[in-house]
């Protein structure tokens, strides 16, 4: 009996805190005028070359096994900057969403429940990719992706200006 209720406790405790790190801790921001000084611009096109499979094939082709992993080590470190950043801007973009569901204009809530939804979700895939590229630090040989997440992330940033015009 103590055993179940242990595990039960340690379940809940890490339910919790899965949803708080998914969530984010960002102070809660009522439009998108309020995001100047709270978002952390991303470089989206380097960010790209970055997590392009593309790009780590033809390193890989080019260049010594010792120099790739070398060349590969800083090409994952940049990459988890660029996605620390992303994620960081998603919790702060799940806090605007969040105000606005709660407006009166029916479609200024809905597209605030989409940029909850899309934000949440990226700042997710965001810290799965972070552990497959810290991953990759340690077998630098190995094939990690991130791709898909600058598409996301994208996705979130156009919802965000839809959610502004939408709001003026």
């Amino acid at each position: 009996m103590t055993i179940a209720f242990i595990l039960v406790l340690l379940s809940v405790v890490t339910l919790v805190f899965l949803f708080r790190l998914a969530k984010g801790h960002a102070a809660a921001i009522s439009n998108p005028a309020d995001l100047a000084g709270r978002i952390q611009p991303v470089d989206i096109r380097a960010f790209r070359n970055l997590t392009n499979p593309a790009e780590e094939d033809y390193l890989r082709e080019k260049l010594a096994p010792a120099d790739f992993r070398v060349v590969q080590r800083e090409r994952l470190r940049a990459a988890l900057a660029y996605i620390s950043c992303a994620a960081d801007n998603a919790a702060v973009l799940v806090r605007v969403g969040e105000a606005a569901r709660h407006s009166p204009d029916p479609s200024i809530a809905a597209a605030g429940e989409q940029l909850v939804e899309t934000a949440t979700r990226l700042r997710i895939f965001a810290l799965q990719a972070m552990v497959k590229l810290r991953l990759g630090l340690l077998v630098p040989g190995a094939r990690v992706s991130a791709s898909g997440l600058v598409e996301n992330y994208e996705r979130v940033t156009r919802l965000v200006f839809q959610l502004g015009r939408l709001q003026h």
